[in-house]
């Protein structure tokens, strides 16, 4: 049946259009046609895959383990429900019969067309040696290809990756982090080569060497392997053999045009289509991997876009014409920013403009041939990537802005270094393209924010941009605060600048993944920044502390200058030393170190402090490790007065001696303190144990307070007596001493194991609520007990701090770490 002349949305049978291919390309192609005429056909695809469409470019994410299948879903059953589209899953299209105008599948099933859509997309290549059909040599092109390599990884092992082109790459890093050994293996002499110049390969190519790849360049491999049936090795035409439990090959790929060429339809290495992506049959259209357009193939999601964007506009009665892509690649390696445009390729009349910075692993690259740019290369920091790119699609005179270009689209247009970045993306054009992985341009974005998507999650529900692989979530988010200045709908704060995760996603992850080391994280979690911030190091470590105790090494590097030095830098440069005095208690010995101290090193001032101890002031810096070392000498361990951590147990003098109290205050107090000394916390954490209700150490404004009354003790959390003063409220009551210490040691675990890295306690019981903080602890009646267990265990670990040890025999432990002790690189302030 051939499709009618005009069509009458009232009166005619809808035209029958079936897909071959249930991919990205085709189904995305489904989705420009609906949304221009949802009307107009009657749609079945056949898909070769027994699953719905997902998003293929996530596969790597789906190896390292960063995302599940459900998450890289792009077309759930409903879609295909809701639209009434039929989807004919795992029995692939084996013949097309164009003369009846039908498609016989795998299973004998015949349907017929109007119009038909070729997109089964592209085949891998297989390189051509012995050994190649072994159990165990796999592709990286479909889930199932991703179930394989789980398979292999979760038996440990040696992986062999052959190609170290982008996919090869990922799935290098993705066996990388399921713990296997992977060597990988390139013909050519540059990684990338297609994508980058020889100095951004190499600096790849040393940072994969330094997470633990293998990486082997100008290699060429003679055969697989075989041992006991299975794959066993490769080896190499030099020679070398390299042990293998499994061999993926990722060397290239190749449009798949068997069922267009049995067709009779005009291929060469494509499916050959015109402008409109209408084939030598003009009832059969093809779109992605498997065409020729203009004598080239792409293999990149961009221009796929471009083509159903096309495609869908001629088969709705507007034709725009597809006249080919410039593209743009991004690597998908968490933690590695590399990003490549056009031509880098130079040739006579190109000039290279090049910047590198060798202390931040960054190299830029911009060819520019008569005042255009034709190619960019950026290493380490590809914040400008998209800038770069717009201007070389749009063959824009760079004269003017030349002396500039290199240092990115703020400084060039005049605002310098420190230029508002949301001008920067104001500045780039509708067309320009915003998210690669799903070829959203900025235009669709805004349309889609003053349409009503007021947040991130809405923009990514409805457009798709930054639902991906989440590169673009800033230039999403510098939209939004364009587009809707104050309306913005504010979601969870991330954790910084160098990451989109929040507090409680790193928090969670680092649980669920079993992260136990910073740069683990930073892989896994997709930091933007090589080593990360002032802001995040401080964080994960605490973090990584708190989840792994025992485990984790706490990183010095990562910690405050105050934390590191057991000492508050003052105004002038100085530094001032508490040491601890349990419950405010002191004695002879102590007064007597203090004041040795104060004499050998001449502070000018010996302050006693809000928290019931002697603040020494005036100490030089070189001066520290002989002032903690006489102090620990007489028995005084740290006072943390400057560490997120425990600082002071504030007490009162009790039943003791004060004719009004009614329990013993200094005594609980003592206690209190000699059981959570050197815990670390999300902030400085203050207690106080007043011995009657008259509240002499001020226990409700403090973290955790204890008041004694005739009957027991109350006890009081989330107070502050800081720039906001607030007041505790009250957790509950108990009768006896150890039921106090029991609650404390449980809400200081639960405040550990659930607050952001410097929230106080009153923000945190504001931001969860009481009764959120009542129901982990006494919902269940093991609760308190099981938190309290966790607290004494991560103790066990916090107080072998050497600064934290308390005096008994020979100190020369602490004296060594002392004298070792040496300023980081970077010291946060």
């Amino acid at each position: 049946m051939n499709a009618p002349t005009s069509f009458d949305k009232a009166s005619a049978l809808r035209e029958k259009l079936v897909v071959i291919g249930n991919g990205m390309a085709g189904c995305r192609a489904v989705e420009e046609i609906l949304a221009r005429d949802p009307e107009r056909f009657d749609i079945t695809i056949f898909g070769a895959e027994p699953r719905v469409n997902y998003n293929r470019i996530m596969l790597s994410p789906v190896l390292a383990g960063e995302k599940t299948f459900e998450e890289i879903v792009l077309n759930t059953a409903d879609w295909y429900a809701q639209n009434a589209i039929e989807l004919v899953s795992g029995d692939p299209v084996d013949h097309i019969d164009r003369t009846r105008q039908t498609v016989v599948s795998r299973s004998g099933r015949v349907e017929p067309y109007d119009k038909l859509l070729i997109a089964t997309g592209s085949d891998p290549f297989i390189i051509p040696v012995p050994g190649r059909d072994l159990p165990g040599v796999v592709t990286f092109r479909d889930l199932d290809d991703v179930d394989k390599m789980l398979a292999a990884a979760g038996q440990g092992g040696n992986a062999v990756v052959i190609g170290g082109g982008l996919l090869g790459l990922e799935a290098a890093h993705g066996l990388s982090l399921r713990g296997m050994k992977v060597t990988v293996i390139h013909l050519m002499p540059t990684l990338m080569e297609r994508q980058l110049d020889e100095a951004a390969g190499w600096l790849l190519k040393t940072e994969l060497e330094r997470r633990g790849q293998t990486i082997l360049t100008g290699a060429d491999t003679q055969e697989i392997i075989e041992k006991d049936g299975h794959v066993a090795g490769v080896r190499l035409k030099d020679g070398q053999e390299i042990a293998a439990d499994i061999v993926v090959m990722a060397v290239g790929i190749r449009p798949s045009t068997r069922l267009a060429k049995t067709a009779g339809l005009d291929c060469e290495r494509g499916v050959m289509v015109d402008d409109h992506m209408v084939t030598s049959d003009p009832n059969v259209l093809a779109v992605g991997e498997c065409v020729q357009h203009r004598g080239l193939c792409y293999g990149l999601v961009a221009p796929l876009w471009e083509m159903c964007r096309s495609l869908a506009d001629h088969l709705t009665g507007s034709p725009s014409g597809y006249l080919g892509s410039v593209t743009s690649t991004k690597l998908k390696v968490s933690g590695i920013d590399v990003f490549s445009a056009g031509d880098f390729s130079g040739g006579d009349g190109a000039e290279d403009i090049v910047m590198r910075d060798a202390a931040r692993g960054v190299y830029k690259r911009v060819v520019v041939k008569d005042d255009r740019i034709v190619g960019a290369v950026l290493y380490g920091d590809t914040a400008d990537g998209n800038w770069y790119f717009d201007l070389l699609k749009k063959a824009e005179d760079i004269s003017e802005i030349r002396d500039g270009l290199i240092f990115g689209q703020a400084f060039a247009l005049g605002g310098g270094a420190n230029a508002d970045p949301n001008a920067a993306v104001a500045a780039l054009s509708d067309d320009a393209e915003i998210c690669g992985c799903n070829g959203v341009s900025k235009g669709k974005v805004v349309e889609t924010i003053q349409a009503g998507a007021c947040s991130l999650d809405a923009v990514r529900s409805q457009c798709k941009a930054s639902a991906s692989c989440g590169s673009c979530t800033g230039l999403v988010e510098s939209l939004l605060a364009l587009t809707l200045g104050d309306e913005v709908q504010a979601g969870a704060k991330t954790l910084c600048k160098c990451t989109s995760f929040t507090h409680d996603d790193a928090r969670r992850l680092i649980v669920e993944k079993e992260l136990r080391a910073m740069p683990q994280v930073m892989q896994e979690l997709h930091w933007t920044t090589p080593d990360g911030c002032a802001s995040c190091r401080p964080a994960l470590n605490y973090y990584l502390l708190c989840a792994w105790p025992g485990e984790y090494e706490d990183d010095q590097k990562s910690r405050f200058v105050n934390e590191r030095l057991h000492a508050n830098i003052q105004k002038d440069g100085t530094y001032s030393v508490v040491p601890r005095m349990w419950g405010g208690l002191t004695n002879p010995r102590e007064l007597r170190a203090i004041a040795d101290v104060v004499e050998k090193y001449d502070a000018p001032m010996v302050k006693v402090t809000g928290g019931q101890r002697l603040d020494i002031f005036g100490i030089k810096k070189e001066d520290l490790p002989a002032v903690w070392a006489d102090l620990n000498a007489a028995g005084m361990v740290s006072g943390h007065a400057y560490g997120k951590s425990l600082r002071t147990v504030k007490t009162c003098v009790g039943s003791e001696w004060c004719r009004f109290g009614t329990q013993d205050s200094t005594g609980l107090g003592v206690k209190i303190e000699q059981m959570t000394w050197g815990s670390w916390m999300p902030h400085k954490f203050k207690i106080a144990v007043s011995g009657c209700p008259r509240n002499c150490a001020e226990a409700t404004i403090k973290d955790f307070g204890v008041v004694c009354v005739d009957s027991g003790y109350e006890l009081h959390v989330g107070g502050n007596g800081g720039i906001k003063v607030r007041a505790t409220d009250l957790l509950c009551k108990v009768s006896t001493e150890e039921e106090v210490m029991e609650h404390c040691a449980a809400f200081i675990q639960l405040y550990r194991e659930d607050a952001h890295y410097l929230e106080r306690t009153a923000p945190w019981l504001e931001r969860k609520g009481l009764e959120w903080i009542k129901a982990q602890m006494f919902a269940d009646p093991d609760a308190v007990r099981r938190l309290a267990a966790r607290f004494r265990h991560s103790q066990k670990f916090m107080q072998d701090d050497p600064w934290a040890k308390r005096a008994s025999g020979d100190r020369s432990d602490l004296h060594q770490h002392l004298a070792t002790v040496r300023p980081a690189q970077t010291e946060y302030a």
